[in-house]
């Protein structure tokens, strides 16, 4: 029986961990406010002597051009926001880059929901062809409006039209329709989905393409509805909330400090019912206050004769703020944010029907970023490990889930950034061509660049098969600071009564339209915007014509200038502060918050889940899947010969080049004795025999005769192998090993 020594134990342990986290972050947001504040300081050090040895020989063009910035500074945040006004009168529709047609409009559904599924056309000179799997992009619906898929040319679309698939992307409207829930939107995306695959008869399943918010929607999608979606793709999603590291993703706090699920409810009250999306993006800028309130504003002053077009382009996504439900917004939070229910299974549909995720078969690709302090990687990636027991469970399952990490983008950047989309979505646009072809396992995405012999370069793409218990998706304490979480979900509870008992009354009844939308119109954000229009603000007036003058008489000053200089120096001295300021204060709050609940769990108030290292989860051999494929080692017919060996001469080499999945694709379509299988089927006899292979090599070699009894499949079988033979030696940047060599001898060997 525990005693009180012992809760008095695991408090001070505890104590002491907090302390040194709160001494050992302070010291290193010193360190790194003195380095930046240095480097500033020394890399100008010569420019205020130079300035002040002869002033008046740079100062006149520092004046001159330092006032004309200013004119064209304050005419920009004019045109932003007369493009906000403009852009709600409009009724906020997607910022894409591309044009598009509505398919349906899901305002008109027996369920209303504000969300519609429109087909985006070609641009001039590029072509589609409807026989090819189509695309079905989700952007998020977290604050900002749709479009961040198709923001520009070099976009999640726009490699995916330029390979010649049909796209297709979901929108939705600013404001929800009455009474419409989460689950009546993923019902309705899966109506999208369905008419998408009604207008391919003669195309493969759609891929389904969901960006950040927009990726758990997806997975929910595709948990729901496993037999319209094909392979899955979620960038930069949040699957498991309650994962991140130490001193670097202080997002995953907030719910726990503003005490639970109440805050939800208290917006939604004093917007008459309704979620400002506002409140979401202003939670993103309060992670980086350096450039929430000085570099990005500078950084257009420093550059105002090329940055005002880029700025007042990205400015009109970034300000379009939507709504949502109260029952939305609860949902998520309750379910997600706090309650962490996606990867745990406990979710239900519509229907009532639970929301597993290893009911999806379709192939996932996850795409995070390192340098995303939003969704880190622990929150991408932490629910296979949490789904899945073992690498068998993720074979039998037929699962092929595939990862890609970026070293340093930020969040947006997964999304828009240029390079990204030639890069990593153009990439991932030729993997899902040929990733049916992967075996079911756990997989990592590489991408290399190399010289293409003709002065430019190119992407090579490989993939390194990984075993779930050997990755480490953790951070410091093996994912033990997690069961503090779980204390917030009980003060949540608690919290939300109370505050449905003593306060919910009285707002409601306070607060009606006029008073939300004043509120709303009011929101910092919103306010930055308006306040700066040539509507709303008399003194914008002269600007226009102002700016007008000063570009016909615009001199820049020359970057030697020392004044010039003084004046990044002195910018990245603020953005130093700021800095300092943003380390500091998530550092108490991660303090702050163990203090509070990691107390709870050290104290026994709240009992949490054990978290067990993957080794010691259930032997694979036990799982009913697996039993099944192993009870089937000698049966079966040519299909599963194929996979067999296909398992067998692959398990012989972890790493996978795109090249040979290409190959093999060549070879399986060069006959038509799978040609009559669906991809259900052949999902199906590849998980299978790769748990075979897997846990019985020699048996699963041994017995393969047995599976090619009549004569004329194996001659067939024989020629294949031929083939594959004359591929292994004719093409050696195919990169097969002697390993595989030799397996596929054996093979040869067997059938004689």
């Amino acid at each position: 029986m525990e005693t009180q020594s012992q809760r008095a134990s695991d408090f001070l342990e505890l104590a002491n961990t907090i302390f040194e986290r709160f001494s050992k972050g302070t010291l290193e947001a010193q360190r790194n406010f003195l380095d930046k504040y240095r480097e500033a300081m020394l890399g100008n050090s010569g420019a205020a002597a130079e300035a002040f040895a002869n002033p008046w020989q740079f100062l006149h063009s520092y004046l001159s051009d330092s006032f004309q910035r200013s004119v064209l500074f304050w005419d920009t945040m004019r045109r932003r926001g007369d493009i906000f006004l403009e852009h709600e009168r409009a009724g906020e529709p997607p910022v894409l880059y591309y044009q598009w047609e509505m398919i349906e409009d899901g305002r008109r559904f027996k369920r209303p929901v504000n969300y519609a599924i429109v087909k985006i056309k070609p641009p001039e000179g590029v072509v589609t062809d409807d026989t090819k799997r189509p695309y079905v992009i989700v952007d998020p619906r977290a604050g900002h409006g749709p479009g961040i898929g198709g923001f520009k040319a070099d976009s999640e679309i726009g490699v995916a039209l330029e390979a010649g698939h049909p796209v297709y992307f979901v929108m939705f409207f600013p404001d929800p329709q009455p009474g419409q829930t989460l689950l009546d939107v993923c019902a309705a995306e899966a109506r999208f989905v369905r008419e998408v695959v009604r207008r391919h008869p003669k195309s493969k399943k759609p891929v389904i393409y969901g960006n950040c918010q927009g990726g758990w929607a997806v997975m929910l999608l595709a948990a729901s509805q496993p037999d319209i979606t094909g392979p899955v793709v979620i960038n930069g999603a949040p699957m498991s909330y309650w994962g991140g590291k130490d001193n670097q993703n202080p997002m995953r706090y907030s719910g726990g400090l503003h005490g639970g699920s109440w805050g939800a409810l208290l917006a939604s009250d004093l917007g008459n019912g309704k979620f400002d999306g506002a409140h979401l993006v202003q939670n993103f800028e309060n992670l980086n206050p350096a450039n929430t309130f000085w570099e990005k504003y500078y950084h257009l002053f420093a550059n105002i004769d090329t940055e005002p077009d880029r700025f007042l382009e990205f400015e009109k996504w970034w300000g379009g703020f939507f709504l949502m439900n109260e029952q939305e917004i609860r949902w998520i939070v309750d379910n997600l944010f706090i309650g962490n229910k996606l990867e745990r299974g406990e979710l239900r549909s519509c229907t009532r029907q639970a929301l597993d995720i290893k009911s999806i078969k379709s192939p996932i690709i996850v795409f995070a970023s390192m340098g995303d302090n939003i969704t880190p990687p622990q929150q991408a990636f932490y629910w296979i490990a949490d789904v899945y027991g073992s690498t068998e469970e993720i074979k039998a399952n037929g699962q092929v889930i595939v990862g890609l990490m970026h070293k340093s983008i930020g969040h947006l950047g997964i999304f828009v950034s240029g390079m990204v989309a030639k890069k990593e979505h153009s990439q991932i646009v030729k993997v899902l061509d040929h990733i049916q072809t992967l075996r079911p396992g756990l997989y990592e995405m590489e991408i290399t660049e190399k010289p293409d012999g003709n002065g430019g370069s190119e992407y090579v793409v490989a993939f390194e098969e990984k075993r779930l218990e050997d990755v480490k998706f953790g951070p410091t304490y093996d994912r033990r600071d997690e069961m503090a979480f779980e204390a917030v979900a009980e003060v949540s509870i608690l919290n939300e009564k109370a505050y449905s008992l003593f306060c919910r009354p009285f707002i409601r009844a306070a607060v009606n339209e006029e008073l939300a939308r004043l509120g709303r119109k009011y929101h910092p954000l919103r306010w930055q915007r308006w306040a700066f229009s040539t509507k709303e603000n008399p003194l914008m007036w002269p600007l226009p014509a102002a700016a007008s003058a000063v570009r016909k008489a615009r001199v820049a000053a020359s970057p030697d200038n020392p004044f010039c200089k003084m004046e990044k120096a002195m910018s990245d001295c603020i953005s130093a502060a700021l800095d300092y300021y943003r380390d500091t204060h998530d550092l108490m709050s991660e303090v702050l918050f163990f203090q509070l609940y990691g107390s709870m769990i050290a104290l026994r108030v709240v009992e949490p889940e054990v978290y067990e290292e993957m080794e010691r989860k259930i032997n694979p051999r036990t799982l009913p899947l697996v039993r099944e494929a192993l009870a089937k080692i000698e049966k079966g017919g040519y299909p599963q010969a194929v996979a067999r060996i296909g398992a067998l001469i692959g398990s012989q080499s972890h790493h996978i080049p795109l090249l040979s999945l290409e190959a093999t694709d060549e070879v399986m379509n060069s006959g038509s004795a799978l040609s009559g299988l669906s991809e259900e089927e052949l999902r199906r006899i590849s998980s299978e025999q790769e748990v075979i292979v897997s846990l019985e090599p020699e048996r699963a070699l041994a017995t393969l005769p047995s599976l090619l009894s009549r004569p004329e499949e194996l001659q067939r079988m024989k020629e294949v192998l031929g083939e594959v033979e004359n591929i292994f030696t004719q093409r050696p940047e195919l990169e097969f090993t002697g390993e595989q060599i030799r397996m596929l001898h054996r093979i040869r060997t067997i059938l004689v």
